[in-house]
């Protein structure tokens, strides 16, 4: 069985190819937007704090990759800092929610703000996208989160968006899971 890292990696590797643009909504170390950058076109990279940004940027430049773009902002201003025109060809977006591997764990991602930023996505993903959301409910700020996002994505139209789950159901500590939506 897969970590739920690896699962959502499969899961773009099979959508995403070098023509794509994607979004990585938080940094974070850089991980996904690293397998991003090698996998797609250009990758925007949004995160709150600028040790994320500046780890991000080091990884992938030192993996030789320039074909991306970091922003040290919330994911919910995706509209200000990224085109219209480009978040409606955009493939894949991705969070990875809670807070910094080996950072301030003071400093989380949060519900209003990662529902904020979703129902922007929502409004620009098209037929061939889709959104992956990583939630970390081990820690209550993630607990909240994870909750409120599960709740919010069951009322989705069906008509409009599949909406699936991948989680590991017998770990101890309430285990990372992840949200897949994708625009029917």
């Amino acid at each position: 069985m897969k970590n739920v890292t690896e699962f959502v990696h499969q899961i773009i590797a099979r959508k995403v190819n070098k023509d794509d643009l994607c979004v990585d909504m938080t940094t974070g170390n850089g991980n996904d937007t690293l397998f991003l950058a090698k996998i797609s076109k250009f990758v925007y990279g949004f995160d709150i704090q600028q040790v994320a940004i500046d780890n991000t940027n080091q990884l992938l430049s030192s993996n030789g990759l320039s074909n991306y773009q970091l922003f040290l902002d919330s994911h919910e201003n995706i509209d200000k800092d990224v085109s219209i025109d480009i978040l409606k060809e955009t493939k894949c977006f991705i969070y990875n929610l809670g807070y910094l591997p080996k950072g301030n764990k003071n400093v989380t991602t949060l519900f209003s703000s990662t529902l904020s930023s979703l129902k922007k996505v929502l409004d620009y993903l098209n037929h061939q996208s889709l959104v992956i959301i990583v939630c970390y409910p081990g820690h209550e700020k993630g607990k909240e989160e994870a909750l409120g996002l599960v709740e919010y994505v069951r009322t989705l139209d069906h008509l409009n968006y599949e909406v699936s789950s991948y989680n590991i159901l017998n770990q101890d500590n309430n285990p990372p899971f992840a949200l897949i939506i994708e625009r029917r």
